[in-house]
């Protein structure tokens, strides 16, 4: 049999139950489908035990069936779903394409796995390194005193983070190229074993989201450099979990939301929610594959998942919560013959039970437990099916 919930006012309309809005969040988790399985569970007590009479006097309870106390105190909500532990990529989860504008024979190139940080030598051209300096524009130009811009900009950052221009005054901030910003390049280029020019040849740098992490390498030691060719791909060294979400949910988590990341060995970890994705893609290999929104999810601790690639995960993320709240478990629920739901409520002294109305809010699906609010209060015991 078929239940709904009903809410009360000046019409009675039918609702799906599910839990009260926060910011405006839409409930789409799927609380009306838990309370019908709940319900299904306890089907006896909806067909022989309640009368729909508010507070009206039941059986007392019987066999296949025990006892659970109402609780108050905090309360949350979860979207619970399969995710993959990975390194953090571009946008879109593609990968960074290393691209190469150096001329000449490739004398050393890295493996799938190695990690290069900024300011560290990403590859050689006849035995010329060619630096990671970390950014966001991509090398186009060479870059001397006088010169102005992002790709400056990043420049003077990767040499102030790497120690470079220590006690010189120089800027990480400053777009500018100054004597300070030719100083430090100096340093950093006679540590590497450049030529020592002060300024920053096109070729003689890769500008990349960094530190990174090599996934991918296309071009061999002893292979021609082509300049505007791709040589290899690469993330970034960042842990985090991709989880794929309906498209419906996309109003249901929000970035900051927190998270708990099971892993393989069934440790937990927490997580933050980082970046939703906007644009609904399918990532099966047809176009019968149900399209999902990426949700990122950042690891607060890191180590915690070792050196993990590519592993499933299990995730669950807080979307809601509640401070102090009455619940009790969603097995308890009956449906009322007349729309909404009611728990059979122990009496004080062992005798027979009656059923109370209540007004369900918000769903912890980890925990099976809904809140509610009507003629009850902590400590009453409500009547439960066995397990």
């Amino acid at each position: 049999m078929s239940i709904e919930a009903t809410e009360s006012g000046p019409e009675t309309r039918k609702a799906p139950a599910r839990a009260p809005r926060r910011r405006g969040r839409r409930r789409v988790i799927g609380g009306a489908v838990v309370v019908a399985a709940a319900v299904a569970a306890g089907a006896a007590f909806a067909a022989t035990g309640s009368s729909g009479g508010d507070g009206e006097a039941g059986t007392a309870a019987g066999g296949g069936t025990s006892l659970v106390a109402v609780q108050r105190g905090p309360l949350s909500s979860q979207v619970s779903q399969s995710g993959t532990l990975s390194y953090a990529s571009g946008a879109g989860g593609t990968p960074y394409p290393v691209v190469n504008q150096a001329r000449g024979t490739y004398t050393r190139v890295p493996v799938a796995g190695a990690q290069v940080d900024c300011g560290e030598t990403l590859y050689k051209v006849d035995q010329k390194p060619v630096i990671l300096v970390c950014g966001s524009t991509p090398a186009y130009r060479d870059l001397a005193v006088g010169d102005d811009g992002k790709d400056v900009r990043a420049l003077n950052r990767t040499l102030v983070d790497g120690g470079y221009a220590a006690g010189s005054g120089l800027d990480a901030d400053s777009g500018h190229f100054g004597w300070a910003t030719a100083a430090a390049l100096e340093k950093l280029q006679d540590e590497r074993g450049a030529d020592v020019t002060g300024r920053l040849d096109l070729g003689r740098a890769v500008v990349l989201p960094g530190p990174l992490r090599i996934t991918k390498v296309t071009a061999g030691n002893g292979t021609g450099a082509v300049p505007g060719r791709p040589i290899m791909e690469a993330s970034s060294d960042r842990r985090e979990v991709v989880v794929r979400l309906d498209p419906s949910q996309q109003s249901e988590v929000e970035k900051g939301d927190s998270a708990r990341i099971t892993l393989p060995d069934n440790r937990t970890t927490p997580g933050v929610v980082s970046r939703i994705g906007s644009v609904a893609a399918s990532s099966g290999k047809d176009d019968e594959a149900p399209a999902t929104l990426p949700v990122h999810i950042t690891l607060k601790h890191p180590k915690d998942a070792g050196t993990l690639d590519q592993a499933p995960v299990q995730v669950e993320i807080t979307t809601d919560g509640v401070k102090d709240a009455l619940s009790v478990p969603v097995t308890a629920l009956i449906g009322r013959a007349g729309g909404g739901y009611e728990v059979e409520v122990a009496a004080g002294d062992g005798g027979r039970t009656r059923f109370v109305p209540v007004t369900l809010g918000l769903f912890d699906h980890a925990n099976g437990r809904v809140q509610v609010s009507g003629g009850l209060t902590a400590g009453d015991r409500v009547v439960v099916p066995s397990t």
